[in-house]
């Protein structure tokens, strides 16, 4: 019994200083930039969308975003296709690992501080027309979770918010979900951080 009781205190030590030599950047710092190419869908009001996204962020902090929405058929969701980009923002996760805010679990941490929000434009294609050519407005949330305990592979990412079109950005009434609608995207997606020097560009090599 003495000696199970002396195990588990030399456990509840040992701990703190296990989780104090975890590096809680998990692979986040080993470049500059990152890279996200991700598949999945798109809810909406009227039926899903199949959905490509990209995505180029910097330090894990800042990036844009790329995505594309797909019915799939002439008849399958309205609008038909929806394509947009824009920016997205991730401040967590250097205001926390700076401060020594991180938790040393690391799914935990990944996926609290991928908490982001997005904002953009998007060009859609109704059903039985062309491209709108004024771009519309969206804004959303996001949120993403790893599957390995590594910023490097592959994630689970959901992404919601909300459209309006130029018209009803500009004050007319909304007469349709196509004017104001949510979506909610969900995607499997792949990570990958990489070297750019765009932190270090201008450092010179000592002689």
């Amino acid at each position: 019994m003495g000696s199970r009781t002396a195990r588990a205190d030399e456990a509840r030590f040992e701990d703190p200083v296990e989780r104090a030599n975890v590096d809680t950047t998990y692979g986040r710092i080993d470049g500059d930039v990152g890279i996200s190419v991700g598949a999945g869908a798109t809810f909406g009001p009227n039926a899903p969308r199949a959905t490509l996204d990209v995505r180029l962020r910097y330090l894990e902090t800042a990036g844009v975003f790329l995505s594309y929405e797909d019915g799939l058929s002439a008849t399958a969701s309205d609008p038909r296709r929806v394509v947009a980009a824009g920016l997205e923002l991730r401040p967590l996760f250097l205001a926390r690992w700076l401060s020594g805010r991180e938790w040393s679990v690391a799914r935990l941490d990944l996926a609290f501080d991928s908490l982001g929000i997005e904002i953009g434009g998007f060009v859609a294609e109704p059903v039985g027309r062309a491209f709108v050519a004024s771009p519309g407005f969206q804004a959303s949330l996001g949120i993403e979770v790893p599957i390995l305990p590594s910023a490097n592979g592959p994630w689970i990412g959901l992404h919601g918010g909300a459209r309006w079109s130029d018209e009803a950005v500009e004050g007319a009434p909304v007469m349709s979900a196509f004017d104001r609608s949510l979506f909610l995207t969900l995607t499997v997606a792949y990570h990958q951080v990489l070297g750019a020097h765009l932190v270090d560009v201008r450092d010179v090599a000592p002689r």
